[in-house]
């Protein structure tokens, strides 16, 4: 925390320290010949030493413990594993509200600050669907598309992340204030920024891979051509994350940045089923539910241990496990939509990746 408050000491310079001090509480302490012996630049060494006696670690502790604050390092478990594939992912991120496992399956939905009609009731009826069938949506907090995206997610009983361009002490525009607190109790504010941060206007590119890099996707609803949410399209592309937008009347000025996404090759998105089936994401409704309704049984129990990371065809899970292939075959069937298993094709079946090293650790 205390050498995010310092500018210019970012995730390159922070790896750096650590490598080299084998911890960031020693780096905290090092005497300035010892940083510069770290690799760091003459202006980062000035800038630590002469920010460092500046802060006190117990009273930003107190601020976050006052405000609802967590924070989370990359070397957390619960940091989002998505968002620390990106190149410059932030080291810290402050945190109102949750972050769940269910959030891995996330939207980013950007577009205009000056929403028309019709932006507005696609943004609505796209995002309700979407969140209906499970996915989080993640967007901005601004005015326009981004309060569309977030209220309908909420007004539809699913969970929203809203990143922030400054620090989570700080809700703007201000005239969000009610929806902000909303997010936080159906899922989270974030940040990279420490508390006090006011927003200023480079701060808001920065923020957008923060938006993508959390997601599967980003789908773009009525853009102008050199809007930040054409840029949160391109960093979403540099990520290699999926690019989705919404196609508008050639006449109007809020469609010319998403009608030639799609001339580039974004997907054309008419409807919630469009991006589900382009991520593969049409059973994640129904898994999550069936998680939570179907216990594991001594069937199932039997059929994982015949399960593995390499394919095994539907015959030979019969003959090691001994039960009928009317058995095995429902039991298979109902264990893919809870997301145990996986088919992959001509009946040859495989351990989920997300559940595989559990089990076997349980099975041990």
């Amino acid at each position: 925390m205390g050498f995010n408050i310092i500018a210019g000491i970012g995730r390159v310079k922070l790896t750096q320290l650590e490598n080299y001090f084998g911890n960031l509480e020693n780096a905290w302490q090092a005497v300035p010949s010892d940083l510069k012996q770290s690799g760091l630049d003459s202006g980062s060494t000035r800038a630590i030493t002469s920010w460092r006696p500046k802060i006190s670690l117990e009273a930003e502790m107190e601020k976050l413990e006052r405000y609802g604050v967590r924070v989370l390092t990359w070397h957390d478990p619960d940091y989002p594993s998505r968002l620390k594939e990106i190149y410059d992912y932030p080291p810290l991120l402050y945190v109102r509200g949750s972050l769940l496992p269910e959030d891995e399956w996330c939207l980013a939905v950007v577009g205009t600050r000056r929403a028309t009609v019709y932006g507005r009731q696609v943004t609505e009826e796209i995002v309700a669907d979407l969140a209906q069938n499970k996915i989080t949506i993640v967007s901005g907090l601004a005015k326009g598309i981004d309060s569309v995206a977030h209220h309908s997610a909420l007004d539809a009983g699913g969970r929203t992340i809203a990143v922030f361009a400054c620090g989570l002490d700080t809700v703007y525009p201000s005239e969000n204030a009610n929806l902000a607190r909303r997010i936080i109790q159906q899922g989270a504010l974030i940040s990279e920024y420490p508390l006090g941060t006011r927003p200023r206007a480079d701060n808001f590119p920065r923020r957008n891979r923060i938006m993508s890099g959390l997601s599967l996707g980003v789908l773009v609803v009525e853009a102008g051509d050199a809007s930040g949410a054409m840029i949160t399209a391109r960093l979403a592309l540099e990520q290699n994350r999926e690019v989705f937008a919404t196609p508008g009347s050639i006449l109007s000025p809020t469609s010319r940045g998403t009608n030639h996404l799609i001339q580039e090759g974004a997907k054309l998105v008419r409807n919630y089923t469009d991006i589900l089936e382009e991520l593969n994401l049409t059973v994640v409704a129904r898994q999550m539910e069936m998680k939570e309704v179907i216990p594991a049984s001594d069937t199932e129990s039997l059929l994982l241990k015949q399960l593995s990371a390499e394919p095994i065809h539907i015959d030979e899970v019969c003959r090691s496990s001994g039960l009928p292939v009317s058995t095995v075959t429902s039991t298979l069937t109902m264990m893919e939509l809870k997301g145990l298993v996986k088919q992959v094709g001509n009946m040859n079946y495989v351990l989920a990746r997300e559940v595989r090293e559990a089990y076997r650790a349980k099975v041990d």
